[in-house]
């Protein structure tokens, strides 16, 4: 016997089942997982295969979280000739949505009180220390004391029964029963998708083909899943010089699904496919507006004389019909849209439309062999790079396993890397490795053995076959590099005018130097990488060994107790340009005294000097001139002050006009003496332009 909790689920399956169509479908064993392909942007594409045999139905089992990536993904082929006439799977309605739609709403977790709040009218029975069965008048809470200066709220339900009102605290109350049958159902369905809701775990997905006989079916989706690493391992030789090393690779991959992969073919995928979630599963409701009619004050009615005319018309066409030369008005009916046949999927335009969001309600689903065609131009992966592994694979359930993807040998060349930036002191050990066989290397990390004893950790990044690496594994001790800066003084390369403006060539050198000393028992082969800045230029040495796209590398073999040495000597070309109104005779001699400036130039550089001091004589003649009349103004309005309190016919009044009277005059002659000052400044300075506008030197 079901349990009084399970009975409402075992009720509503039972619902189900009895509005499913009633077809003779053969229910089959799930289809055999055959082939996995896992990516590294964190997706898997997963391949079943198997017989079905007549209608037949497969029932597969799916993490509910897995569902969105299935619906979005999952390709059917029916490869003898049937057709996919449905996929079912449980709608995943929203539980408040659902919930909603019962007497009884239990939407927000209601308390007791309120659920009773909610059944008012609804007729109940009691269990408490004095029984009652009627029907719910209401809910009420009441503040009761309970203890010295204390108080509580209680709920206390109110009861319509046969001897009249009663009311109940809740406290008190051991059972409640609702006594209207068809209410108990709703509250026992409710109960029921709310415990169905806490079930997240797996969801089961049916599928249903029809067809005639045996045949071979096959289902494919894609769904998440870990990304597969990779990790390398390099075994080298005891010499330094280029050597075959062994090179191991091997790819972690992990089987976190919910079944075991047994004999299965798999293939890893290095590339970034786009890959999204999005939800459909969940079903979705549009929110709609909510428009409401205008409503209008009642108005009383209102009584109104007849125009004669209409009423003579209105005459008129009444004595026409009665004559039987009335018009008979024709209804015309727009055409009906006909109903169009769910045409059944099978060709490639078809599968087109179907991808293209056009599928409506209530189609059935076939795949045929266009759709085959589609999987194998995704498994053609374009520029990514994949790995075939050669045996069928065999991972337990949440298990993970290392399959082997590369076992060959490689050319490898042990080396010393120096960046100051790294390691001051110390370059680092590393290996030229290079990629001599046909695969791809993804990227990951590689430990090095060397000498049969573990060397240290490198990584490298994604290496196509035939290109080369540089990677480091261990600090070298035994070599030891010194950097130095040497300043350099700058030098003046060439200077020109051009139009007046002066243009002058610098050059700017860097020189930094390395000393190397190795105290190994062996020659050491030592890559020292220098930053490659614009708009620096490299000189010295002539070209580098290599050139990434930020640092030069330089080789130097350092052997053992001989010092070695690499200079590095970079220049940079800097022009100024400045107006030589603008440079001070400083700065023009110090460029007419450079063996950069030609005769021709240092010639004109001197006329512009003697052009700019004649400018500076006239000025300062001016200026002197302008402060002497700024005197002569203040002892004039002295002069009026001492006047005002004079005597007019007082000696010292008639001294102070005569004087008053000289000092008019040199005002006067000081003005003229100004103005041609200025009238001089201003020709020299229009000289000086016109001779700068025309003067270009080289």
């Amino acid at each position: 016997m079901p349990s009084a909790l399970h009975r409402p689920v075992a009720i509503a399956i039972a619902a189900i089942a009895c509005l499913l169509p009633r077809v003779a479908w053969v229910a089959e064993p799930a289809l055999p997982l055959e082939k996995v392909v896992l990516f590294t942007s964190g997706v898997g594409f997963f391949q079943h295969a198997g017989k079905v045999d007549g209608d037949a139905r497969v029932e597969m089992s799916f993490k509910s979280d897995h569902i969105n990536d299935l619906l979005k993904s999952m390709v059917l082929e029916d490869l003898g000739g049937g057709t996919v006439s449905a996929v079912s799977y449980a709608s995943r309605d929203p539980i408040t949505k659902t919930l909603e739609t019962f007497a009884v709403n239990l939407t927000d977790n209601p308390s007791m009180g309120t659920i009773l709040g909610r059944l008012r009218g609804e007729r109940i029975e009691v269990e408490a220390a004095a029984p009652a069965s009627g029907t719910i008048v209401g809910v009420e809470k009441r503040t009761v004391p309970a203890g010295e200066n204390k108080t509580v709220e209680k709920e206390f339900v109110t009861i319509l029964t046969k001897d009249g009102l009663r009311t109940l605290p809740l406290d008190t109350v051991t059972r409640i029963k609702l006594l209207d049958e068809r209410l108990q159902g709703e509250l026992e369905k409710a109960l029921a998708v709310l415990a169905l809701g806490h079930d997240t775990e797996r969801k089961s997905v049916t599928l249903d083909f029809a067809g005639k006989g045996a045949r071979n079916v096959r289902v494919g989706y894609v769904q998440e899943s870990p990304v597969w690493k990779t990790s390398y391992r390099v075994v080298l030789g005891e010499v330094r010089e280029k050597e075959k090393a062994l090179l191991q690779g091997w790819a972690i991959v992990e089987n976190t699904t919910e079944q075991d992969w047994k004999d299965v073919r798999m293939a890893l995928v290095s590339g970034r496919p786009i890959s999204f979630v999005m939800d459909l599963y969940q079903p979705l409701y549009v929110p709609r507006p909510v428009v409401r009619q205008e409503l209008y004050a009642s108005v009383g009615p209102q009584v109104y004389g007849q125009d004669m005319a209409d009423r003579d018309r209105e005459f008129a066409a009444a004595r026409e019909k009665a004559d039987g030369k009335g018009m008979e008005r024709k209804r015309v009916a727009g055409p009906g849209m006909a109903g169009r046949a769910a045409p059944a999927i099978a060709s490639a335009p078809q599968m087109e439309m179907l991808a293209a969001g056009n599928q409506q309600a209530g189609e059935q689903m076939k795949f045929g062999a266009a759709s085959i065609q589609s999987v194998a131009q995704g498994e053609a992966l374009g520029e990514f790079f994949r790995y075939e592994i050669a045996k069928p694979v065999s991972i337990g359930r949440q298990r993970s396993a290392m399959l082997p993807i590369v076992g060959e040998e490689v050319e490898a060349e042990k080396v010393s890397i120096y960046d100051d930036r790294v390691m001051p002191k110390h370059p680092l050990a590393g290996l030229r490795l290079v990629n001599s066989t046909k695969l791809n290397l993804m990227q990951g990390p590689l430990t090095i053995y060397s000498g049969g004893a573990y060397a240290g950790d490198a990584r490298i990044e994604d290496m196509a076959p035939g290109s080369e690496r540089l990677l480091s594994y261990a600090v070298d001790l035994d070599v030891e590099v010194v950097p130095r800066m040497e300043p350099q003084p700058e030098m003046l390369v060439s200077v020109k005018i051009v139009k007046g403006t002066l243009v002058a060539t610098r050059k700017l050198t860097r020189r930094k130097t390395f000393e190397v000393k190795n105290s190994g028992a062996e020659a050491v082969k030592l890559l020292i990488e220098h930053p490659l800045e614009q708009p620096w230029k490299l000189v010295g040495p002539e070209k580098p060994a290599e050139t990434t796209r930020d640092r030069y590398r330089f080789a130097v073999t350092a052997e053992p107790g001989k010092p070695a040495k690499l200079e590095v000597v970079e220049e940079q070309v800097v022009v100024q340009q400045v107006a030589l109104t603008n440079l001070d005779d400083g700065a023009i001699h110090f460029y007419s005294s450079t063996q950069a400036t030609s005769p021709a130039m240092k010639e004109a550089l001197a006329d512009v000097v003697k052009r700019k001091r004649e400018i500076e004589r006239i000025v300062q003649e001016r200026v002197q001139r302008e402060q002497e009349v700024a005197v002569v103004g203040q002892e004039q309005e002295r002069i009026r002050q001492n006047m005002q309190q004079l005597d007019r016919g007082s000696d010292l009044y008639t001294r102070y006009v005569q004087k008053f009277a000289q000092q008019e005059d040199r005002v006067e002659t000081l003005r003229k003496e100004i103005a041609q000052r200025q009238a001089q400044e201003q020709e020299a300075r229009r000289a000086l332009d016109e001779r700068l506008v025309s003067l270009t030197l080289e």
